[in-house]
């Protein structure tokens, strides 16, 4: 199974009086790096959050965005009563000093809404923590489900160009058979072509030949490389994602690839060569998102 690094998700949950809003970022990274920012009231419970975190996610850069707040209709009004009636003396004092006969009502002291205070809902604590766990859990289920449908569409790419790479090698194998006969008959005509009668040691050209032969052999190369194709395959098929190992077979693969293209001396497989590095370049770029 292939999981992406990349992915974004936001939860919210809403209960008796209060919303939490948990807003999860992640990108590729070489490991697992938290950035948390959550409120004060939650400090105590940030290496918690972290161990959720890790229990979801092995690898990524992510950053966690925390907001809590109290549901504004459960505020309580109280009436700032020593204020009002202040206010309600000084507008009896203004009536008679204006001489005015109608009375004071309430609707004028309603005029003057400075004497109202606000008192703020209180946080429960238990509350508030129930609901960012909850928010938390929902929050990583949907952030993992996006990284496996991505991850779905890298692994749909990888597979094509490690089939390609591996059609392209049956091909460079195929030609192998009778390259080594040609560059043996190559390499006994220039020789030939060096001395000015044709007397040449035959046991001596066989042995150099045999020699150069084997430095141009790319059989083992091909063969191990099969098999790198095969544990790539294999590693890809697991249940657990595993971006470490596909990263260094990938490493060994384009390793195997350049000492073919350096012995094969051969402008046919070594243009095929070029083919196979090219897709071996765009299945890194592709692993390095990989979890």
């Amino acid at each position: 199974m292939i999981l992406s690094m990349t992915g974004f998700s936001k939860a919210e949950i809403n209960r008796k009086g209060m919303k939490v809003t948990v807003e999860i970022r992640s990108v590729n990274g070489r490991g697992l790096d938290v950035n948390l920012r959550s409120p004060r009231s939650l400090a105590d419970k940030e290496f918690e959050i972290r161990d959720r975190v890790k229990k979801m996610l092995k690898r990524g850069s992510v950053n966690i965005n925390i907001y809590t707040e109290a549901d504004t209709t459960s505020k309580e009004f109280n009436i700032n009563s020593e204020l009002a009636k202040g206010i309600k003396a000084e507008l009896d004092q203004c009536r008679k000093d204006l001489k005015i006969k109608e009375t004071v009502k309430l609707d004028h002291i309603l005029q003057f809404s400075n004497f109202f205070t606000q008192k703020e809902a209180e946080v429960d604590p238990v509350l508030e923590w129930t609901l960012t766990k909850d928010a938390i859990s929902k929050g990583l289920k949907i952030l993992v489900d996006m990284r496996k449908k991505e991850g779905t569409n890298i692994a749909r790419d990888i597979n094509n160009r490690i089939k390609n790479i591996h059609n392209i090698l049956k091909t460079i194998e195929d030609d192998e058979i009778d390259r080594i006969p040609r560059e043996r008959e190559k390499i006994r005509q220039r020789i030939a072509q060096v001395f000015d009668n044709d007397e040449i040691d035959e046991s001596r050209l066989q042995m150099e030949m045999v020699i150069l032969a084997d430095k141009l052999d790319i059989s083992e190369e091909c063969v191990r490389l099969q098999s790198h194709i095969k544990v790539f395959y294999d590693t890809m098929k697991e249940k657990t994602s595993n971006g470490p190992k596909l990263n260094f077979l990938l490493q060994e693969m384009l390793r195997e690839t350049n000492t073919i293209g350096s012995k094969c001396n051969d402008a046919n497989i070594a243009h095929k060569v070029v083919n196979m590095k090219e897709e071996l370049e765009r299945i890194r770029e592709q692993v390095q998102n990989v979890e």
